[in-house]
């Protein structure tokens, strides 16, 4: 991957013996193997085992998961934050293996609209929830930094299975819980 980067440097017109350029090659394959390490995980080894009995039927959700991936159009970075929320049928996740989901997927070449996806199904098959919700709203350095040049936008995606699915009133209130201040 070295190699790469040091042909993509030089191309931009660069000089590769610059003092500032000298380890970038290995420091960008570095960052960017971080960057997508979400190719070395599985659904299982993120939940560790950490799913748990319990007798709660009631809405779980956790806000704000911040989350960095990269646009898979342009490799550029995207940013923001996922809400989750599940209504458990005999077990729950552990809290943290909520966040370790949207990370293993964040952490791989991506559009916005597939990790929603993605991370929707993975609780489901976890826990086999009565519902899932899953919203992300981010920032995308694709339209922000080139294209239209556009700072403000944040793009909203959604994916509702199950009960958030059918009934109005369960996605109402995951979307007034995930709104509140």
């Amino acid at each position: 991957m070295e190699e790469y980067f040091s042909k993509i440097i030089a191309a931009v017109g660069e000089d590769l013996t610059r003092e500032g350029l000298v380890d970038t090659p290995k420091r960008a394959a570095k960052a960017f193997k971080f960057l997508n390490n979400g190719y070395e995980k599985t659904l299982e080894e993120v939940l560790n085992g950490a799913i748990f009995e319990a007798d709660t039927e009631d809405m779980v959700i956790v806000k704000d998961i911040e989350l960095y991936s990269l646009c898979e159009h342009h490799l550029l970075p995207f940013i923001g934050k996922c809400h989750i929320a599940y209504l458990p049928q005999g077990k729950v996740l552990g809290l943290s293996k909520l966040a370790r989901i949207v990370d293993m997927y964040a952490r791989r070449l991506q559009i916005q609209e597939k990790l929603t996806k993605q991370i929707a199904d993975a609780v489901e098959t976890a826990v086999n929830a009565k519902g899932v919700a899953v919203v992300i709203e981010a920032k995308h350095l694709c339209m922000m930094m080139r294209g239209v040049e556009k700072q403000n936008s944040v793009m909203t995606t959604s994916v509702m299975t199950g009960i958030f699915r059918k009934e109005l009133s369960t996605r109402a209130e995951f979307l007034s819980l995930i709104n509140r201040k």
